[in-house]
């Protein structure tokens, strides 16, 4: 799977956290005339001579398309849609699922939707479409040869990533100014005004993005996750790792001896596959787990790692975070 941006296994992938997804409406916007085009996210300039309409899309894009109204004919998802965050939420009626599996993509039953567009994110360090990387099934890449591809990069911003595809579904007909779309921005807007606001109450919180494993404990660096890119940019303190892993400098591998080398006031689960629930159950197969004085003192909540896509989602994580930022303890780590 996807290793270089997850330290999750295939097994924890089933124990998603919960998310929250968008609940804008999925009708598509009236056909619009062409000719079109998009910058893409490796700087390419994607041309077609008619605006497409007939889109087949990565999970988190395809959410990100819907909450601006534009509903993809088929979406390839590298987990089931009914645990992947950006998807659980959303009416896929109408919709055909390509794939429920990282690198693996029915082809076949996608070049059957006769598609005239194919939507997925960049990735920069692998200079690949989501879903086409190296490592994925040689026939799921022949998804490449079906339609133009497009998408936004991911970055140093998930706000970015959020308004990059804002862009793209206005390209597509989107009407992104009608009230109810656009109260999702709205809200995201309040959101970070929030978050900053409870940051700059406790200037001196610090906080640590984490990966707990059963042989490993992996600490995250803010420089390959966007989502704390903007957490730092927004004033809170996430701490950078003092060595990051040299093959893969997402993140910081340290065993459990050495679980407790940092000490932040606050630790960052990675939400895709933990519950803070789950927080004391470490505790017991890794004592050292508690040589933390966070997790002793429970000062833990999610982060959502990595797969933020839409104004929405980001909101709602946003919100939760400020709250547990307004009750925190800036001196835990002490």
């Amino acid at each position: 799977m996807h290793t270089w941006r997850s330290v999750l296994t295939v097994a924890t992938l089933g124990a998603l956290l919960a998310g929250c997804g968008g609940n804008a409406s999925t009708e598509e916007p009236a056909a619009a005339a062409g000719p079109w085009s998009f910058t893409s996210g490796n700087g390419q300039v994607v041309t077609a001579e008619k605006v497409p309409s007939r889109i087949i899309a990565h999970a988190g894009e395809a959410a990100a398309l819907m909450s601006f109204g534009i509903k993809p004919v088929g979406i390839y998802a590298d987990e089931p849609v009914k645990t992947d965050l950006n998807l659980k939420d959303l009416d896929l009626t109408g919709i055909t699922i390509l794939g429920e599996e990282w690198g693996k993509i029915d082809v076949e039953k996608a070049a059957s939707l006769a598609p005239d567009l194919i939507v997925g994110d960049w990735w920069p360090a692998e200079k690949a479409y989501s879903g086409l990387e190296e490592g994925v099934d040689e026939k799921s890449k022949k998804l490449a040869e079906l339609a133009p591809i497009a998408g936004v990069a991911q970055g140093e911003s998930i706000a970015d990533l959020a308004e990059g595809y804002e862009q793209l579904a206005k390209s597509l007909g989107a009407k992104v100014d009608d009230p109810q779309i656009a109260a999702h921005k709205q809200r995201y807007e309040k959101a970070v005004e929030a978050f900053k606001a409870a940051t700059a109450a406790k200037p001196n919180l610090t906080a640590a993005g984490m990966s707990p494993t059963d042989e490993k404990v992996y600490v995250a660096n803010p420089k390959y996750a966007p989502e704390l890119l903007d957490f730092q940019r927004w004033g809170l303190k996430v701490l950078d790792p003092a060595a990051p892993d040299k093959d893969f400098p997402y993140w910081e591998t340290l065993s459990w001896e050495n679980a407790d080398k940092y000490q932040p006031d606050l630790i960052l689960w990675d939400g895709r596959a933990y519950k803070d629930t789950l927080n004391a159950e470490f505790g017991k197969k890794q004592p050292t787990w508690f040589e933390i004085k966070a997790a002793k003192a429970g000062a833990v909540t999610a982060w959502p790692a990595y797969w933020l896509h839409t104004y929405e989602d980001f909101a709602t994580e946003l919100e939760k975070l400020t709250t547990v930022i307004n009750g925190a303890d800036e001196n835990v780590g002490n």
